[in-house]
C-alpha cells in the first residue's frame, strides 16, 4: 500500500496544488489588507486604494498585448497578480520591516537604517519574493512557459499587483500626513506621491522583474541544465541591482532621481518596449513557419497560415464566426486559434531543445491535433476569409473552397512517440492513401515506410539536430 501511495505523496496533483496556492493566496490577501490598513488608518487605505487601482487596468492590457500572439490562460495570469499583490507584498513589508529595526538597533541610528534597507534589503527580498510566482509558473505550468514572451508576461503581472499594494500603502500614508498637517490639494504629499509613483513611474516595478522574467524566460528555451539554472539567476540578479539603484537615487544628491530616472530608467524602458515588441513579432514568425508544415501535411488549410500569424485577422475570423454561429463558434475559432499557435510553439521549442524533449513533444502534439481537428469545420472557413478580408492573400483566392467539411476523424489511442499518425481521410489539397509511416520528431527528418508512390501527407520533420 505504502509503495502505491509513493507517486502520490511525492508529487501532488494539480488539484492539491491549486488548492493549496488559493487557500496561500486567501491568507496573504487577509493578512496583508489588515496590515496596510492598520498602517494606514480606514480612510488613508480606502483613498491609497483608489488612487493605485488607476494604472493597474493600463498595465495589464499593456502586457497582455505582448502574450496575445501565444495568450497564456487568465487564471494563471490572475495568479501572478494575486502572488504579487499579496505573497510577495506580506513577505517584504515584514522583511523590510524586521531587517530595519534589526540594523536600526545595531546602528543606533534609524535614519541609517532605513536608507540602508531600502538600499540594502528591500530590492533583495522584494524581487526574491516576486520571482517566487515566476519559478512556481516555470516548474509547473512549463506547457504555458514556452520563451521570453512568457516571463515577459508573467513578470508584469505580478510586479503589477505587487505595485498595487504598495502604492496603496505609500498613497495612504500621505494622505493621513496630509490630514495632520492640513495641507492643500496641490501642495499635499499625496499629489507628489501619486505624481511620481502613479504618473512619472508605474513601470518601474514591472521594469525590474522583467529582467527576472526574461531570465526564465531564455531558461525556458535553452537545452543545457547548467543555463536552464543560471540564466534566472542573472536575470533576478540584475533585477535586484536596478531595483538598489533605483532607491538609492536619491542618495546621489538633490538631483540624483532625475538623473537615474532620465539617464537609466527611461532608457531601459524604451529598450524593454523594443525588445518586446521585437518577441512578439518573432513569435509570429515561428508560428507562419512551423504552422506551414503542418499544412503542407494537410492538416490546415494554406489560408488558415497567414491568418494565424496576423492579430488582426485572428480577431476578425472570431467576429466573423459570432456573426454567422453566435457565441459558441466565437469561442471555438478562439480555442481553435490558440490550439494551432500552442501547436507551432511547440514544434519550435522541440526542434531547440532536441530529442531531449522528443517525449514531450509527441504526446503533446497528438493532444493538439486532435483538438484542431475537432473544429477545423468552424475555424478553418472563418480564418481563411479572415486572411482574404485583411489583404493576406489574393483577392480572387475562394477561402470555402479550400476547408472541406472533415470527416469523422477518431484518433489512434497508441503509437510509438516517434510514429505520430499520418494526416486523416477528408482533408483538402494533393494527399496519397497509403500504410502508415515512420517519422521521428521535429529534429530528424520524415521516413517513408514504403515506397514513396505510396507515401501518404505527412508532416515533415525539422533540419536536423540543432
Amino acid at each position: 500500500m505504502f509503495r502505491a501511495l509513493r507517486p502520490v505523496l511525492a508529487r501532488p496533483s494539480g488539484t492539491v496544488r491549486t488548492c493549496v496556492l488559493l487557500v496561500l493566496l486567501a491568507g496573504t490577501g487577509i493578512a496583508i489588507l489588515e496590515l496596510v490598513r492598520e498602517q494606514t488608518g480606514t480612510p488613508g487605505f480606502f483613498v491609497g486604494l483608489g488612487l493605485a487601482l488607476l494604472p493597474v487596468a493600463p498595465l495589464m492590457a499593456a502586457f497582455r498585448w505582448l502574450g496575445r500572439a501565444a495568450p497564456a490562460p487568465w487564471s494563471q495570469l490572475l495568479f501572478c497578480f494575486g502572488w504579487g499583490a499579496c505573497t510577495a507584498a506580506l513577505i517584504a513589508i515584514l522583511a523590510n520591516n524586521f531587517a530595519t529595526q534589526w540594523i536600526a538597533a545595531a546602528t543606533a541610528d534609524p535614519s541609517e537604517a532605513d536608507q540602508l534597507g531600502s538600499v540594502a534589503i528591500a530590492p533583495v527580498v522584494e524581487e526574491s519574493a516576486k520571482a517566487a510566482a515566476l519559478l512556481l509558473v516555470f516548474a509547473f505550468r512549463r506547457r504555458h512557459f514556452t520563451g521570453p514572451a512568457d516571463g515577459f508576461v508573467v513578470a508584469g503581472f505580478t510586479a503589477i499587483g505587487f505595485a498595487f499594494t504598495e502604492n496603496i500603502l505609500y498613497l495612504g500614508n500621505a494622505f493621513v500626513q496630509d490630514l495632520a498637517d492640513g495641507t492643500g490639494v496641490l501642495d499635499s504629499v499625496t499629489a507628489a506621491t501619486f505624481f511620481v509613483r502613479i504618473v512619472l513611474s508605474p513601470f518601474a516595478h514591472p521594469l525590474f522583474t522583467v529582467l527576472t522574467g526574461l531570465g526564465f524566460g531564455a531558461a525556458a528555451v535553452s537545452a543545457r541544465r547548467s543555463r536552464r539554472i543560471c540564466l534566472p539567476l542573472l536575470g533576478l540578479a540584475l533585477a535586484m541591482g536596478m531595483h538598489a539603484l533605483w532607491n538609492g537615487s536619491s542618495r546621489f544628491g538633490d538631483h540624483g532621481f532625475y538623473v537615474v530616472y532620465s539617464c537609466v530608467m527611461v532608457p531601459l524602458f524604451g529598450l524593454l518596449v523594443w525588445l518586446a515588441v521585437r518577441i512578439r513579432r518573432g513569435r509570429l514568425r515561428a508560428v507562419s513557419g512551423e504552422l506551414a508544415l503542418y499544412a503542407a501535411a494537410g492538416w490546415l488549410s494554406p489560408a488558415e497560415v497567414p491568418a494565424l500569424a496576423s492579430m488582426p485577422a485572428r480577431s476578425l475570423a472570431r467576429s466573423l464566426a459570432r456573426r454567422s454561429g453566435g457565441r459558441a463558434a466565437g469561442r471555438a475559432v478562439a480555442r481553435y486559434e490558440a490550439d494551432a499557435v500552442a501547436l507551432a510553439l511547440l514544434r519550435n521549442r522541440a526542434r531547440r531543445g532536441g530529442p531531449l524533449r522528443e517525449a514531450d513533444f509527441a504526446g503533446r502534439e497528438r493532444e493538439l491535433l486532435n483538438r484542431l481537428w475537432q473544429r477545423r469545420a468552424t475555424a478553418g472557413p472563418a480564418l481563411a476569409r479572415a486572411a482574404v478580408m485583411e489583404e493576406l492573400l489574393p483577392a480572387c483566392f475562394d477561402p470555402w473552397d479550400q476547408v472541406a467539411p472533415p470527416e469523422p476523424f477518431t484518433p489512434q489511442e497508441s503509437f510509438a512517440p516517434s510514429e505520430p499518425a499520418a494526416a486523416p481521410a477528408g482533408l483538402p489539397g494533393p494527399r496519397r492513401e497509403g500504410p502508415f509511416v515512420r517519422r521521428s520528431g521535429p529534429w530528424t527528418p520524415a521516413t517513408p515506410a514504403g515506397p514513396s508512390s505510396i507515401r501518404p501527407c505527412v508532416l515533415p520533420g525539422g533540419d536536423g539536430v540543432r
